[in-house]
């Protein structure tokens, strides 16, 4: 792969293709989500335990008001969570003339056991029947079958309720935290301090080499299942650009010295809080020393070894949603089979 083509386009993500407007400036607006729980063109996102509701069709559940009626409302406190996830209009929309806002409800990890009495009869509190009456499915199984904008939904709606589920509490003082700003910022109650979320930034690397002949360097995580391959990849220390970031991971998992390094696109990744920044990096070095810890086993790959290790199960690829693919296969010039 030459540098040229390396530089040409960035790799599309569908986690990050939305045509949805986050519309920051409608955050600081009094009762925004009050006001547009109520509006018949605002569509709602639930979220379960990082899971989401999906729809009879397979795609992502994108409820109207009138279904959530039952619902507290936002400003009754944060069971259930109400965010404000941005607006659409033309194909965004749900109707081609008025713009569709888009909300998040984020119900309590409990909701499905809420209101039940002391001798176990459910009285179908509207939280329970909620959880009850939708399919759920994790970011990962549902991103690569549901189209740009809903995948944007998705990935938006799961990174703020994972932030807001760790930081009900101060991380400097240990008091409690208020949701603000329609889910945005979180305010601590005893200094008064306002909280954003965060963003975690890590690199994820798809190495080549061009001797002997051109190969892709994949590792297999400690974690993985057996037989499971994927790009390096690693967290940005502080004070570290995203270049030596990765360098050093490369080094540090493999023992493979990285010179050039060349953006390709990156990737949010809410599990909990990640951006994933994507790069191919040319070794210098190709000998593969895996440390055992983090990497048990790293394999140099020509295409025709990689596609035939694929075809015959031998290897097993990361999900079709994920950046990690998208790099595979654009050094692989093309689809390879398998989830």
């Amino acid at each position: 792969m030459s540098p040229d083509h390396r530089a040409s386009r960035t790799l599309p993500q569908p986690l990050d293709a939305a045509a949805v407007d986050r519309a920051a400036h409608r955050r600081t607006e009094p009762h925004l989500v009050s006001r547009l729980r109520g509006e018949a063109t605002t569509r709602t996102v639930l979220v379960h335990r990082g899971r989401l509701a999906v729809a009879h069709d397979g795609g992502l559940a994108l409820l109207p008001p009138g279904d959530l009626s039952a619902v507290p409302a936002p400003d009754d406190g944060e069971r259930p969570r109400w965010f404000f996830l941005g607006e659409a209009t033309g194909e965004g929309a749900v109707s081609g003339r008025a713009p569709t806002s888009y909300l998040a409800l984020v119900l309590p990890d409990d909701a499905d056991a809420e209101d039940v009495d002391i001798e176990g009869v459910d009285p179908a509190g509207p939280l329970a029947v909620l959880v009850r009456e939708h399919p759920w499915s994790g970011l990962r199984e549902l991103s690569p079958r549901v189209d740009p904008s809903q995948a944007a939904l998705a990935t938006e709606a799961v990174a703020l309720a994972a932030w807001h589920a760790a930081h009900e509490r101060c991380p400097r003082c240990g008091e409690p935290t208020t949701l603000e700003n329609a889910g945005w910022t979180r305010r601590c109650v005893a200094q008064g301090t306002e909280l954003y979320p965060r963003t975690d930034p890590a690199v994820i690397m798809a190495v080549v080499r061009d001797e002997p002949e051109e190969m892709l360097l994949l590792g297999h995580a400690a974690h993985w299942p057996e037989r499971r391959f994927s790009t390096l990849a690693g967290y940005v220390e502080p004070g570290e650009s995203l270049e030596n970031a990765v360098r050093r991971e490369v080094l540090e998992e493999v023992g493979v010295d990285v010179d050039e390094v060349a953006y390709r696109g990156s990737q949010p990744w809410p599990f909990p809080a990640s951006l994933m920044v994507g790069f191919v990096a040319r070794a210098r070095t190709t000998e593969l020393r895996p440390d055992g810890v983090e990497l048990t086993d790293a394999r140099w790959f020509t295409r025709a070894e990689l596609e035939r290790d694929v075809r015959s199960g031998e290897v097993l690829l990361p999900g079709h949603g994920s950046i990690a693919r998208a790099l595979v296969e654009e050094w692989f010039g093309g689809a390879l089979p398998g989830a």
